[in-house]
């Protein structure tokens, strides 16, 4: 009996990962400076929320997962506990989630992203599809986001300008 023995290469480290969420997070706040204040928080399309409230959903998902990942805690999702009146709020709010998701990513092994987690006891599936999910929620509401700019008469960053600011 022959037996042939294949490598398996990774390919995305972890850290690696993080940079490309932190890509898109950046992008995302960059869309939110553009918005004028008001519009941020009032404006929207065919009853579509507003970025404000989108954004808020972002941050509800983001930090607060991955805290339940890493504490291995399933708890409810809510957008209830922040709730910005100005966008220096939000964006505060923003940067300081950033730190957030920096210090819970980097408490992740890599053997652990192979885990099964039941996020937000809603998402049962492992730990790197979830991760995966936040960053596709992202580029998905960040869509709208752009759809609203352009409504707006405002420009969007280039979708592809993940780091430059």
């Amino acid at each position: 009996m022959t037996t042939t023995a294949t490598e398996t290469r990774q390919f995305i480290s972890s850290v690696q990962l993080l940079e490309h969420w932190q890509g898109h997070r950046n992008l995302t706040r960059r869309v939110i400076e553009m918005f004028p204040e008001k519009e941020l928080f009032e404006f929207s399309i065919g009853g579509m929320r507003t970025f404000a409230k989108i954004a808020v959903e972002l941050l509800s998902i983001a930090g607060p997962g991955l805290k339940g990942i890493v504490e291995k805690q399933v708890e409810d999702f809510s957008e209830e506990t922040f709730q910005p009146k100005t966008k220096e709020e939000l964006l505060a709010k923003w940067d300081s989630e950033t730190e957030v998701i920096n210090q819970y990513f980097n408490q992740i092994s890599e053997e652990r992203f192979q885990e099964t987690f039941n996020l937000f006891g809603q998402y049962e599936f492992p730990i790197y599809q979830n991760i995966l999910y936040f960053v596709d929620n992202e580029v998905h509401h960040r869509g709208q986001g752009f759809v609203y700019l352009r409504a707006l008469g405002i420009d969007p960053p280039f979708f592809w300008e993940r780091f430059s600011i």
